[in-house]
């Protein structure tokens, strides 16, 4: 009984400081950390004593899961060697820098301060990419970030291994060397076996109960048996996860899609929030079994003072020529501009190290000299980097003006993407019509999806008069309509007149519809210009003419002879006519490319500069 009080308040008080820091807009890690080390002096807190087998079985295989089946492979594969040197070459690095600085000031092995370098080695996913998103990162730095955390925790666990195994005496170095790569290989192996399994089992599977019942199983399918054959189950379950990820949306239902997702979600959120919370209230036992050791306070201290700097200052020596060193050998033979310095600064500086440093540490043998001084140091970097670095990333990325993601130019692409998969969509419904195809039906479907289209692209206006756009008044009215419909649903309920099963099918009908109404707000005054990059071309939007925009294109002549309301303005290019958006009801700008050919519009909406062709339906 305990037991369960203590995990339903450790995961009440984890959940309760996280939304705090939300709302405050604090870091997430630093808040819960420094909750659970005040919590920890507190008389009625119990001492808590985390096992590193918890940790690594229980908590790092769903958490590098969940991370892995959101990161994109797309994006994965231009970085592979950036992502590359800052796993392995970076954690090799700093393992073997803070194992000579150790080695230096303490009496102990080498092996043992290869072993604590290890440890202190790979920053922490979570820390990373909480700040990353918290302050709005470019996606390339979060995209680096991301990969470096999928695998940095594999090379520090092996190179830890492997260091252990030297202090026994039983391994030599090329021995080590060989270890460290069939551990690699092995646990890759693995994943993408794990992965087929999976794939083969989940394409039989069309129930959303069943199909995300086993996706929860992954992780741990993948990660036993690569530990089992003493490889690496943390490559084996980020491969697992890569291959599934990418894979999925092939094979896998909708409803099981948006399952797994939300399920996914709200695990990696409990478990980070406790993570931190967790370290936090550790600190105090690793502090007080260090400083009752019989090493010296001022050798103490000292030693935790320069592994911290050493940690700190080994990433931005290796960061910045990786970084050069991965454009010269990737980068440039792809047209891609040399790296400005701003974005290996903001990458040398995230990083932060985290739960798995202090579970790590906690694997150090019994026997290990001076064993409490070596996890302090654990401490000491999980503290000063979250400390240190995670309180002074946001303000280093604003001091840099490093722009991150623009909402007007996300809502652009959406639209384009929503208008290719939109004429697919149509394409589709016009093959496959029959004969005995009520009208009325095909009507119907021709008009949902044009809906969905024109929505996204009337969220790009921003026009000063503010007016009703048709898929907005839409979603207001119709929400409206949910709420009465499911206010009858609830009465004839509690009137207790019909089946309890058939409410149930009513109300998941109801459910599901209002789930699909996009309530995004109408974007408002950003401030930047909306300048798409090109993601498409073709010969019409090559040699579009270039018109001048009239200073004041504030009216369609059409409506205005008509007497209709437009949303949103477009300008022929060929002639600089002004007409209205299809998202209006005269869709004037259409019926101008109907009517003469003039294959390229542009918008005129203050601030927007992308172009549409009709003829090749290419954004420019």
């Amino acid at each position: 009984m305990e037991v369960a009080f203590g995990l339903v308040v450790l995961v009440a008080v984890a959940v309760g400081l996280a939304a705090l820091a939300r709302r405050f807009g604090f870091g997430e890690p630093f808040v819960l950390t420094v909750a659970g080390v005040i919590a920890s002096y507190l008389p009625f807190v119990p001492e808590v004593d985390v096992e590193p087998e918890l940790v690594l079985l229980g908590l790092l295989p769903p958490l590098l899961y969940t991370t892995a089946i959101r990161t994109s492979l797309v994006d994965f594969k231009p970085k592979k060697l950036s992502i590359t040197l800052l796993s392995v070459g970076l954690v090799l690095f700093t393992a073997f820098a803070v194992g000579a600085v150790v080695y230096w000031l303490l009496p102990v092995p080498f092996a043992a301060a290869v072993a604590i370098g290890a440890v202190v080695a790979p920053p922490d996913a979570v820390a990373a990419t909480a700040v990353a998103r918290r302050v709005g990162m470019p996606r390339r730095i979060v995209t680096l970030l991301e990969g470096e955390s999928l695998f940095n925790d594999a090379t520090a666990l092996t190179t830890l291994r492997t260091a252990i195994a030297a202090m026994a005496g039983t391994i030599t170095l090329w021995e080590a060397g060989a270890d460290f790569i069939a551990a690699a290989g092995g646990g890759a192996l693995i994943g993408v076996a794990a992965a087929l399994v999976l794939a083969f089992l989940r394409r039989r599977i069309s129930d959303p109960v069943l199909d995300t019942s086993v996706s929860l199983l992954a992780p741990w399918l993948a990660y036993l048996p690569a530990e089992a054959v003493h490889s690496s189950g943390v490559i084996a379950v980020v491969t697992c996860g890569l291959i599934l990820g990418y894979q999925a949306p092939r094979w896998q239902s909708a409803a099981s899609r948006i399952s797994e997702h939300t399920n996914w979600r709200t695990i990696a959120f409990l478990l980070e929030s406790a993570v931190f919370l967790l370290i936090g209230l550790q600190v105090r036992h690793f502090v007080e079994d260090a400083w009752h050791s019989d090493l010296p306070h001022s050798t103490l201290l000292l030693t935790c003072a320069a592994v911290l700097v050493t940690v700190i200052v080994a990433r931005p020596l290796w960061v910045f020529p990786s970084t050069f060193l991965a454009w010269r050998v990737e980068g440039r033979r792809l047209g891609k501009p040399k790296p400005h310095w701003t974005g290996p600064a903001v990458v040398s500086w995230a990083g932060m190290r985290g739960v798995v440093t202090l579970a790590a540490a906690l694997l150090l043998p019994e026997d290990t000299p001076e064993r409490a001084t070596l996890i302090l140091l654990a401490v000491v970097v999980v503290a000063g980097t979250l400390l240190l670095q995670g309180m002074s990333l946001p303000w280093l990325v604003r001091a840099l003006r490093l722009r991150g993601p623009s909402h007007a130019e996300d809502l652009l692409q959406e639209a384009n993407l929503l208008q290719q998969a939109t004429t697919a969509g149509l394409a589709a419904l016009e093959a496959n019509i029959t004969p005995e195809t009520p009208p009325e039906v095909v009507a119907a479907l021709r008009n949902r999806v044009t809906m969905r289209a024109r929505s996204a692209w009337e969220l790009l206006g921003r026009s000063e008069s503010q007016r009703i756009t048709p898929s907005g008044e839409y979603r207001r009215l119709r929400l409206a309509m949910l709420a009465a419909e499911r206010d009858t649903v609830l009465t004839v309920r509690d009137a207790g007149t019909i089946d309890h099963e058939v409410l149930q099918q009513v109300m998941a009908t109801l459910d599901i519809e209002e789930s699909t109404i996009d309530r995004i707000a109408e974007a408002g005054e950003t401030g930047e210009p909306l300048t798409a990059t090109m993601t498409g071309d073709c010969t019409h939007l090559r040699e579009a003419p270039t018109v001048q925009v009239p200073d004041t294109p504030d009216a369609c002549g059409e409506c205005l002879e008509e007497g209709l309301e437009w949303v949103h303005l477009r300008m022929c290019l060929d002639c600089g006519h002004v007409a209205c958006c299809d998202s209006s009801v005269g869709r004037h700008a259409e019926k101008h490319f109907d009517t003469t050919g003039h294959p390229v519009m542009r918008s005129v909406e203050p601030g927007e500069s992308w172009r549409w062709c009709y003829i090749d339906e290419l954004l420019g």
